[in-house]
């Protein structure tokens, strides 16, 4: 018997999670799967965790720190590795351009990469690389 791999779901850490369901649910369109419970605290009523999906493409978000304990700003040391870190996503990326700039993503057109795959590139609130993908 062996190993059937059934998906896969990469968990993202996020400095603002209201910030980051705004962008991931109402602009790119994913829907909340589940979540942790909501709590109150000095940040605001927000949850930590949560589970999102869109069509075939999931994702986790978790929050970087706990209830109270964030710092006031965001120190670049701890977020410079997001700009590292892409999900591609397999879409077209001229409906995906149309979709999110009709949303009010400032964002460039899609282009051709020179291994032959058009994609629109853009970052979300956290510095992590977003392509929508599809062979040219």
């Amino acid at each position: 018997m062996s190993l059937t791999l059934t998906g896969l779901t990469p968990l993202l850490s996020v400095w603002d999670m209201p910030e980051a369901i705004a962008f991931y649910c109402g602009k790119l369109g994913f829907e909340i799967v589940d979540n942790s419970p909501e709590i109150e605290a000095a940040e605001g009523r927000y949850f930590h965790w949560a589970w999102l999906r869109r069509g075939g493409a999931e994702l986790m978000l978790n929050t970087a720190y706990d209830a109270n304990e964030r710092p006031p700003s965001r120190e670049a040391a701890d977020w410079i590795a997001h700009d590292k870190v892409g999900l591609y996503i397999g879409a077209n990326p001229d409906e995906a351009y149309a979709e999110l700039t009709g949303k009010g993503l400032q964002i460039d057109p899609p282009k051709v990469a020179p291994y032959g795959m058009k994609q629109l590139n853009l970052k979300d609130p956290n510095g992590y690389w977003i392509c929508f993908q599809a062979p040219a």
